[in-house]
């Protein structure tokens, strides 16, 4: 996909309606991707979450593993947008793509989000913002606009959470807030 470019910030911006009519109670389960290695990404139908290992099989858990970042979410549509097409998800590095509003408003740190039939996860305080390699894979007004005064309160950039309770996911599970 060389004929790929960034996109510009008023393209990021014309997209807000959209993410911003992600569901908020009750979405789905777009993307599973583990991280074996870095920069190794495998794009699975069928996942294990483990409050020991996060996406079991992820290299989260390798080296000095962080407990408030043991997984992270990120807004599909957003996903879409900065990716330009699915098979370019798994390159912003986060395990869980879901339909769902992951702004803070509707998902402030300590809120429990159950994931099909079993797994809950729980939104963690330590913001995620992305990196280096975000910005050589999406483009600088990319970033600027996940993190900006549009996209930061949104987390478009996405969330972190801890597993609270493991159990088997399924691309389409659906994912709910919890109460």
């Amino acid at each position: 996909m060389s004929d790929l470019r960034h996109l510009s910030t008023a393209e990021l911006e014309s997209a807000l309606p959209d993410l911003r009519a992600a569901p908020a109670d009750g979405g789905r389960l777009a993307m599973i991707v583990r991280r074996p290695a870095e920069n190794g990404r495998e794009v699975l139908t069928e996942g294990q979450l483990c409050t020991s290992e996060g996406l079991v099989g992820d290299n989260w858990s390798k080296g000095r593993a962080n407990p408030e970042c043991q997984l992270t979410l990120m807004n599909a549509r957003a996903a879409q947008l900065v990716a330009q097409s699915r098979d370019r998800w798994p390159l912003a590095g986060d395990q869980l793509y879901v339909d769902f509003d992951l702004s803070d408003a509707n998902l402030p740190a300590g809120t429990r989000v159950a994931i099909g039939d079993k797994a809950v996860v729980e939104v963690t305080a330590e913001p995620h913002t992305g990196c280096e390699k975000f910005i050589s894979r999406f483009g600088l007004e990319a970033m600027k606009f996940v993190n900006g005064k549009q996209g930061r309160p949104l987390n478009l950039r996405g969330i972190n959470t801890k597993v609270i309770t493991g159990g088997t996911i399924r691309e389409g599970d659906p994912v709910r807030r919890l109460a």
